[in-house]
């Protein structure tokens, strides 16, 4: 379902989508390290919300 909504949108903003699809791992994986070593309340809400993210890229629910 999410292949046909991503071809209604405009194309500058599937170009985001793929950009932003495309930079999360980097950043998760970052993210993970960061939080392993300097464990914050904020750190790890923020790796929450990215994980979140990116199951929702990686299951094609965005």
């Amino acid at each position: 379902m999410s292949r046909f909504y991503r071809y209604k949108l405009p194309s500058w903003c599937r170009t985001w989508l793929i950009v932003i699809e495309t930079w999360l791992l980097p950043i998760l994986v970052f993210q993970v390290i960061r939080t392993i070593f300097w464990p914050t309340t904020f750190d790890i809400f923020l790796l929450g919300i990215i994980v979140g993210c990116f199951l929702a890229f990686r299951y094609k629910w965005i």
